[in-house]
């Protein structure tokens, strides 16, 4: 089993950042890929990015690329969001989640996931 918990949502302005964490803990997680997905509401849950277990590999929804950058640090088994020049339509609740394979963009192919941080741009 591997547990997550995201951090770091709250209310921005538009055009500002946030910083999301998702700490990982249980059965290895530093070996899963990661990945952060959203939900706006009445909305389907999208991909935002993803991350290899080593890091080397990054992907990004074309909505965000050039905007947002996934990391992860392995020794505190945590991964991060950095959002920048955030928008109004960025608002959702943000997930991470855990995929046993060795890269995973499609919700479907996570196993573990968090239960959500609140991120909120006013215009």
């Amino acid at each position: 089993q591997v547990q997550l918990v995201e951090s770091g949502g709250g209310l921005v302005q538009a055009g500002g950042s946030l910083r999301l964490s998702c700490a990982a803990s249980g059965r290895t997680a530093s070996s899963y890929a990661m990945g952060w997905f959203r939900q706006a509401p009445g909305k389907e849950r999208e991909f935002v990015a993803a991350i290899t277990w080593s890091g080397s590999n990054t992907y990004y929804a074309d909505s965000v690329k050039g905007r947002f950058t996934i990391s992860r640090d392995n020794a505190k088994n945590t991964v991060y969001l950095q959002m920048n020049s955030l928008k109004p339509e960025d608002t959702a609740v943000y997930y991470c989640a855990a995929a046993f394979t060795g890269w995973a963009t499609k919700a479907y192919e996570y196993d573990y996931w968090g239960q959500g941080t609140q991120v909120t741009v006013s215009s």
